[in-house]
Order: C-alpha cells, then sequence, then structure tokens
C-alpha cells in the first residue's frame, strides 16, 4: 500500500496545488485557459507523437490490449444506453454528461500513474492503451451528443470536422504512422518533440486542479454518483476480467486497470458545450470524480494491482 501512496501522493500534489493556485489567483484567470490550450494541442500530442512515434510494437500485446479497450468501452456505453432507454426518465442532455462521465477517462492522471508505477515503459504502454482509447472514446461520445445533445446549441456538422481534426487523435495517428512504417523520429526530432512532451503531464495536472468546481456538485449527485458507479466499478472490474481471459499481465495489464480507474476528462465540459450537451451537470460530475478518485483509486490499485 505505501508503494501505491507514493505514486499517487505527487499526482494528488499537482492537482491540489493547480486548485490551490486557481482560488488564490496566484495565476491569472484568464491564464488557465492559455495553459489549458497549450497542454492540449501542443504539449500532449507532442507527448503521444514522441512515445507513439519510436514505439516498437514487437513484443507487445497490443491486439490483447485493443481487445480490452473496445470490449470495456462498449460494454460501458451499452450498459449506460439500456439504462437511460428503461430505467431512466431524465432529460436526454444530462444523459449525454452521464454517457461522457462513465466512458472518458483522464489521459494525463493515467499516463501520470503509469509512468509512476512502472517508468519510461509503463508510460510508452500507457501511450499505446491510450491511442486506442482516444479514437473509439471521442466516436463514442460524438455519437451520443449528435443524438441526445441539442443540435441548435452546436454545429452538429462543425463538431464532427472539429473531431475529426483533433489535436489527440492526429497525434496517435502521426506517432502510429511513424512507428508501423519504421520511419522512427528522425533527426533531432526526437530530443524535440522529447523537452516539449515532457511538461505536457505537469501542465495538464496543474490544470485538472483549476478546473474542479467543487461548490457546483450540489443539485447534480444522482447523475454524477450514476456515472462513478460506472467508471470506479463496472470498469475497473470488467477490465481485470478480461485481462484474466486474455493472459495479460505485467505492464501491459497494470497500465490498462490503471487508465479504466481514473475519472472523466474534463475535456468533457468542452464537448458538452459545444454540442448542447448539460455543461452544468457535466462540470459536476468532472468535479465529483476527480475528488472521488483520491480515495478510490488508492483502493483499487490495491486490490488490482497489488
Amino acid at each position: 500500500m505505501s508503494s501505491i501512496a507514493a505514486a499517487l501522493l505527487p499526482i494528488l500534489a499537482l492537482i491540489l496545488l493547480g486548485l490551490v493556485l486557481k482560488y488564490t489567483q496566484f495565476i491569472p484567470e484568464i491564464s488557465w485557459s492559455g495553459m489549458e490550450r497549450l497542454t492540449y494541442y501542443l504539449l500532449f500530442p507532442a507527448l503521444l507523437i514522441h512515445t507513439l512515434g519510436r514505439q516498437n510494437l514487437t513484443g507487445i500485446p497490443w491486439l490483447e490490449i485493443l481487445s480490452v479497450v473496445v470490449i470495456v468501452l462498449l460494454l460501458s456505453s451499452l450498459i449506460l444506453i439500456v439504462w437511460y432507454g428503461f430505467f431512466s426518465s431524465i432529460a436526454g442532455t444530462t444523459f449525454t454528461s452521464i454517457f461522457q462521465g462513465g466512458v472518458r477517462f483522464n489521459t494525463y492522471i493515467a499516463l501520470a500513474l503509469a509512468q509512476a508505477f512502472y517508468g519510461d515503459q509503463g508510460l510508452a504502454m500507457g501511450a499505446v492503451a491510450a491511442g486506442f482509447m482516444i479514437v473509439l472514446i471521442n466516436l463514442l461520445c460524438i455519437s451520443v451528443l449528435s443524438k441526445w445533445g441539442r443540435p441548435e446549441q452546436g454545429d452538429t456538422v462543425g463538431f464532427i470536422k472539429e473531431i475529426l481534426t483533433n489535436p489527440l487523435i492526429i497525434a496517435c495517428l502521426i506517432g502510429w504512422t511513424l512507428s508501423l512504417t519504421g520511419i522512427g523520429l528522425p533527426g533531432p526530432t526526437e530530443e524535440t518533440l522529447e523537452i516539449i512532451g515532457r511538461a505536457a503531464l505537469p501542465f495538464g495536472l496543474l490544470a485538472v486542479g483549476a478546473a474542479l468546481k467543487p461548490k457546483s456538485i450540489q443539485g447534480h449527485l444522482n447523475p454524477a454518483l450514476i456515472a462513478s458507479l460506472v467508471q470506479f466499478a463496472f470498469k475497473p472490474l470488467a477490465t481485470a476480467i478480461l485481462i484474466s481471459l486474455t493472459g495479460l499481465s505485467g505492464i501491459a495489464a497494470g497500465v490498462l486497470i490503471i487508465a479504466f480507474m481514473t475519472p472523466t476528462a474534463p475535456s468533457a465540459y468542452i464537448l458538452a458545450r459545444q454540442l448542447g450537451g448539460d455543461a452544468e451537470t457535466m462540470a459536476s460530475i468532472i468535479t465529483l470524480q476527480t475528488l472521488l478518485a483520491f480515495l478510490v483509486m488508492p483502493t483499487i490499485a490495491y486490490l488490482l494491482l497489488g
């Protein structure tokens, strides 16, 4: 348990530091949006390209990793859609926020934890899993938001175009192309991307803390709890079962557990606003899950990572 705490504490410290910096206005309010934009459009894509572009899939059980990712995400989506169709009378817009809260994962926390637990190998394997997850999750969420969101609140065609030009998806495609073609990262490209990408995780974690809105939870507790039940209970358990069935072990198994035990992504709030989802409920879900994660993730890690 001490090793789990040692891995989680630096991540928790950075998130809380972001929250403190935001509330004390040590960093001006206007600066946070710039930091988020810098991380989302430059730092994190550089990290993904650097990690995936020099990745040799030989010896990596990528097919098993992909299988677990696809099955867990599709089962989670199915459970939420069936629940909404048969057992719930909430508004469709609210459901879109519950869906994002139960399907998305916080990439920054996942990769930071993978690196904390398993070093550079963990970061590399985590990037492989994230590369699969990012594409499928965006396709699932855009589909649900298009069906149950408020089309009049956003341009659906424009949003789909934005998803297709998503910097994280593009970065994954570039990284995979460089890896699978054997081109790799030529010349000074590798060192340049490494320097840029090195700032992605600390900046991303600070931004997660700054995005927390504890006061927003009031009035949206039930949707937040439903999404959290799928996020913190079903997904880790389903992942553990599938890992056993596929025979995965070691770092590959560990990073999958880590990826599927993290809270939802802060970017879900932006998506909810752009495609007519329930942004207020989304903010509550993001905040509650991030706060719950400090208690839940150590327990899951202790039970499933050993």
